[in-house]
């Protein structure tokens, strides 16, 4: 049976890498799959166990420079002094600037040639081994080829100085590329290093600290006070706050107790806790949400793609028309061959586009961890530029802007015959043999105000309406109003302003009486969460045209909500196929839309949106594979952050594009027209892109 392995390597870095291990692995004996994920510098290798072992295939990737790091922590970058690509590109600027100084003391211009030529070749080992690997394996022209052949031609034309200058100059670009990776990977990392390395647990009645990665299903661990919690867990013994800003972004303590759940890098607070493993570390919340992280930093979005495509015919352009520059006007204008060579070289550095093919990819990759460290996880890029585009945010009711779970609000005697505390007690008694969500709510009500539920016989449920039993010999009914009106033929003359007034502020009504009468009647409301006047709010500033509310409730329970907190409009009775019908008429209308559900129930509606999203999805696994985006806490407001943080990496990718396109238009018109030289055709193209990698970087603030 075919065996799955994954590990980190060090010096993954790029695509190149990645088709370097993709290379090197080509025709490997017993290697059936190879996935490489160069932006969590992570492999994914399938094989057949009867053919090969993971140590054999550890040692392949060790002999291509990929050595695999001990679990899964992610490969720190060298030290500077310690990365060839580095030392190699110090060693091109000690010989430039040497050379550059014995030529002001007069000693012969071919020492220094000699050693700007050392310079050249020296500091462009790396990124010249790339271009040719390209050029053979992948044929492809790529953005070293461009400074390969500028810096050859130029040393060709006797200008080894300028050739010199530019090697250093993008060697510095190559050898930092290593460090903006692990920046950008600086999520990640966090997110590995909420959960402690070790877990106490209670083993045939002793108590040891063992590795995280040793937790098995069923294991029983101990959380101090303070401590991390180590994996998912059902609570068993003790209460305590924890702190579940790290997984969830969710900023108040949660209370927990016995039959709870909780959550790997969650923080214990003011109680010692005894947790049943229910999942192993490598399968807890915080190894799916960062196996989600990098699967969707490895997902391009449109505009990355259209990118990605521009330059691989872009830079052979540039090629051509350097090429182009170069020869035509000397052969058919009889212009100087020096000029027209200096400027095709020059017009080769300045045109690469090196700024511009980085500007989306590094700024995508920083979004999509940060929303991973604050409770959002987006699944690529792709689902980033659609939420920047939402025009119209459709909420599914129960479970989203309401908590899910009914609560009693009101108990009303219409006869005088009996306290409300006497009708409670014969409600919650027929209610207790019931699992319907209304009657658990009843139950509930009466355990808070201690209210013994009365002794019932003869129970039975009236499917869609209600139920009945007897209490001390006498028949009652629990029910909808339409129960008592339509089976029963109860005149409900005395009750139904009542009835009416509190339909009208969102409740539902649920009567209790004999056959003959109405005795009283309860309440209830599945009760808005705290926070969702203010999210609605949220997400109007956010740039929402319309936020919608769909809901199976009926209309004036809907008409309530929707006044109470803010909601543009509202479509009641809907059964699930309604509402995807609703989301499809929402999409032609507005364009782009998105819909925000449970995962579980929703998802047909999930799946028809623009960008389906799933609401506390923190321990779901169905909710966390159906959609789009997953808010981990049960928390509206997560959805606004998702949308500003969409707009806000939008706005950087914008940014670092008009920039790149300025800095490129401005240089290859210098080149033209003979203003600026190589070097600072080089130094507008370093700086450049140094530039736009800060920028993308910008993302990774909270």
């Amino acid at each position: 049976m075919n065996q799955e392995l994954e590990m980190r390597v060090a010096n993954l870095d790029c695509e190149h890498d990645a088709a370097n291990i993709q290379r090197g692995l080509e025709g490997f004996k017993g290697l059936l799959g190879l996935k490489v994920y160069p932006k969590s510098a992570k492999v994914a290798l399938t094989y057949d166990p009867a053919l090969t072992q993971p140590d054999a295939l550890k040692a392949r990737l060790a002999s291509l420079g990929f050595p695999a790091q001990k679990g899964m922590e992610i490969a720190e970058p060298p030290k500077p002094w310690r990365n060839l690509k580095v030392l190699t590109s110090a060693a091109s600027g000690i010989l430039l600037l040497v050379g550059f100084l014995l030529g002001l003391v007069g000693v012969p211009e071919r020492v220094s040639t000699v050693l700007y030529l050392g310079a050249m070749i020296i500091g462009g080992y790396y990124f010249g081994r790339e271009a040719i690997q390209e050029l053979m394996f992948e044929r492809r022209i790529g953005i070293e080829l461009l400074m390969s052949v500028a810096a050859v031609v130029a040393a060709l034309m006797g200008l080894a100085g300028e050739g010199a200058m530019l090697v250093f100059l993008y060697s510095i670009s190559e050898a930092a590329e290593s460090y903006t990776e692990a920046k950008t990977r600086a999520a990640i990392k966090a997110l590995m290093n909420l959960a402690p390395k070790v877990a106490l647990v209670r083993r045939d009645g002793v108590e040891q600290e063992i590795p995280v990665e040793e937790l098995q299903v069923d294991d029983v661990f101990i959380v101090k006070p303070g401590q991390s919690v180590p994996t998912d867990g059902i609570i068993l013994a003790g209460a305590s706050s924890l702190n579940q800003a790290p997984v969830t972004g969710e900023s108040v303590p949660v209370e927990k107790d016995v039959h709870d759940t909780v959550f790997a890098g969650s923080i214990n607070g003011e109680g010692a806790i005894e947790v049943r493993t229910t999942k192993t570390f490598a399968d807890n919340t915080i190894a799916r949400i960062i196996q989600m992280v990098e699967e969707a930093q490895e997902r391009k979005g449109s505009s990355q793609r259209f990118i990605e495509r521009f330059g691989a015919r872009y830079s052979p352009l540039v090629l051509l028309v350097g090429i182009v520059l170069a020869v035509i006007p000397p052969l058919l204008f009889g212009q100087d061959w020096m000029t027209w060579l200096t400027r095709a070289t020059v017009f080769i550095v300045a045109a690469a586009p090196c700024a511009l093919v980085i500007s989306i990819p590094i700024t995508l990759v920083a979004t999509l961890g940060t929303g991973a460290r604050q409770g959002v996880l987006i699944k690529g890029g792709m689902y980033v530029e659609e939420l920047a585009r939402i025009k119209v945010v459709a909420l599914d009711k129960t479970g989203t802007l309401t908590r899910g779970e009914p609560e009693v609000t009101d108990v009303k005697s219409l006869t005088g015959d009996q306290t409300t505390d006497e009708l409670l007690s014969v409600a919650a008694g027929i209610e207790r043999r019931s699992e319907h969500p209304l009657a658990r709510a009843i139950v509930r009500h009466a355990q808070v105000k201690q209210i013994m539920p009365k002794t019932v016989a003869d129970f039975r449920a009236l499917t869609g309406a209600g139920a009945s039993a007897h209490v001390n010999g006498t028949q009652f009914y629990v029910g909808s109003p339409e129960l008592f009106r339509s089976r029963l033929n109860v005149s409900l003359n005395g009750a139904a302003e009542e009835i009416t007034r509190m339909q009208s502020e969102g409740k539902t009504v649920v009567l209790l009486g004999d056959e003959t009468r109405v005795l009283g009647l309860l309440a209830m409301r599945d009760n808005l969460r705290a926070n969702a006047k203010k999210a609605i709010a949220e997400l109007h500033a956010t740039g929402a045209h319309k936020v919608v509310m769909l809901t199976g409730d009926n209309e004036r329970t809907a008409q309530a909500l929707s006044k109470e907190v803010g909601i543009d409009e509202f479509y009641a009775n809907l059964k699930p196929e309604d509402k995807v019908t609703q989301v499809r008429e929402l999409k032609k209308r507005y364009g782009h839309v998105a819909m925000v559900g449970d995962g579980v129930n929703d998802a047909p509606a999930l799946a028809e949106a623009t960008v389906g999203v799933a609401m506390g999805a923190a321990g779901t696994d169905v909710a966390l594979e159906t959609a789009d985006v997953a808010l981990m806490a049960d928390d509206l407001e997560k959805l606004a952050y998702a949308l500003r943080l969409a707009k806000r990496n939008q706005a950087v990718v914008h940014q670092n594009l008009a920039l790149s396109v300025v800095v490129i238009g401005a240089l290859v018109i210098g080149a033209v027209i003979g203003t600026f030289t190589l070097p600072i055709a080089v130094l507008g193209h370093e700086i450049s892109e140094f530039i736009v990698i800060a920028s993308g970087l910008r993302m990774l603030r909270l």
